[in-house]
């Protein structure tokens, strides 16, 4: 196919003191289907973010598209709405009849139940021939014959990874040759995460005439490659284009160095900082995840974990009580943190370093969301300067050479409004909301 990138580019809403606040259009405004309009309104959606005002014109008549946007800019919206809309109300499209028309195709499990079930609230008053429109999630850790019944009864829609994506293609329970509109969801994860040859043979399995929106907060070579092969002329709508390494301009970072002795201590009491809700704690691998959620909890924390250890059906049920509220702190690795959907986390605390920038903003992402107010916390290792460093040049943020701070320092009582007498501690030990290896004792006491 032919490639030739028309760009787009639109700003984060932003509201500044002594501004006129943005008046975005709603997408009743937009032309969306009543079914879905009445679906996202009773949700309380009604407006459209920045990157959806731009996306839905041109989703909605079946264009091509690429979407650069960062996490929490409003975009499973952006490509959800036009692709339900089409499926549902597009004579373009073929009939609804039980094959599979929709295909969104997502780098993780957790990213591909979020998505999923944001889809499926959406379309909950779309009928297909006169019965329910259905949303099957597809992915791997999970036994086959719940998936195959879902497939083998019909489905209209299909949101899955690409390994049991093609297994189930392999074993001819997914037929994909009816597939008219395509999703890659966060390409540039499972670029990372290398599903690139898996998302190619999943795309060739595609109807040859279809609509394809790609969205990835990077660009890099192989995913501009995979472009040129596979869309026609897409447009290229970028959120944020004055700066595409920006962060969120409503998240306040902080960064200090932290020994590693102490910071189990500062992490408990910066978790006391008045006014937190939500938070994400950032572990480097699967049994750092365990241990820090097994510390916090044992100082009375409410507290979950996520990372690649846990049984499926734990997984699940810890980020349910996250997004329910039952825990406020959730303990997550980069990988399993890409299902955590929520747009009201106040915090994200790094307990080291991130690998790189883009991982930094992907993680920071998560707070300061849809115009709110977020803190993002980095605490750097003696050891892990010259790598905070090298983001801190790569994103210019200006913070190049950070205090050392340890948990009663002073100044980090004022940066965090933590009174003088705080201490670990903040009642009786608690549960880990995960498995049995999240839950497990952690091999040393934490500090009083």
């Amino acid at each position: 196919m032919t490639v030739t990138w028309t760009i787009i580019a639109t700003n984060e809403d932003k509201t500044m003191e002594g501004m006129t606040p943005v008046v975005r259009p709603t997408f009743r405004d937009l032309g969306v289907a009543a079914e879905i309009v009445d679906a996202l309104e009773e949700d309380g959606i009604a407006e459209a973010f920045a990157i959806q005002e731009r996306t839905l014109p041109l989703a909605l008549v079946g264009k091509d598209l690429i979407g650069q946007a960062r996490t929490g800019m409003g975009k499973t919206l952006g490509f959800g709405i036009p692709l339900l809309d089409r499926l549902f109300d597009d004579a373009a499209v073929s009939e609804l009849d039980g094959s599979v028309r929709g295909l969104v195709v997502v780098p993780t499990r957790e990213l591909g139940i979020q998505v999923a079930g944001d889809l499926a609230a959406a379309s909950r008053h779309v009928t297909a021939a006169g019965r329910p429109f259905t949303v099957t999630t597809i992915y791997g850790g999970v036994p086959f014959e719940k998936q195959i019944a879902a497939l083998d009864g019909g489905t209209d829609l299909v949101v899955g990874t690409p390994g049991r994506l093609l297994d189930l293609s392999r074993q001819g329970h997914l037929d994909l040759s009816h597939v008219e509109v395509l999703v890659l969801d966060e390409a540039d994860e499972m670029l990372d995460q290398g599903f690139l040859d898996d998302v190619k043979k999943i795309m060739a399995q595609t109807a040859e005439e279809r609509q394809t929106m790609l969205f990835s907060a990077t660009m890099p070579g192989p995913i501009v490659a995979l472009t040129r092969e596979f869309m026609n002329r897409p447009v290229l709508i970028r959120a944020d284009l004055d700066d595409a390494r920006a962060t969120h301009v409503t998240t306040r970072q902080t960064v200090f160095q932290s020994h590693k002795l102490d910071r189990m201590s500062v992490l408990a009491r910066i978790l006391q900082t008045p006014g937190r809700g939500r938070t994400i704690v950032f572990a480097k691998t699967k049994r750092q995840a365990a241990i820090i959620a097994g510390d916090l909890a044992e100082l009375g924390f409410d507290v979950g974990a996520v990372h690649g250890d846990m049984r499926q059906k734990d997984r699940e049920n810890s980020l349910n009580a996250f997004r329910e509220g039952r825990v406020s702190v959730m303990v997550a690795t980069d990988v399993a943190a890409r299902g955590i959907d929520v747009d009201d986390v106040t915090h994200v605390i790094n307990y080291q370093v991130p690998e790189d920038d883009k991982t930094y903003v992907h993680r920071i992402g998560r707070t300061g969301r849809a115009g709110r107010s977020g803190v993002a916390v980095t605490l750097v290792g003696w050891d892990e300067v010259t790598r905070w460093r090298a983001i801190d040049e790569t994103l210019d943020l200006g913070r190049n050479n950070p205090p050392q701070w340890f948990s009663g320092s002073p100044e980090f009582l004022a940066e965090f409004d933590l009174p003088d007498d705080v201490r670990d501690r903040v009642g009786p030990p608690r549960k880990v909301q995960g498995s049995a290896s999240a839950t497990a004792p952690a091999k040393r006491k934490p500090r009083q």
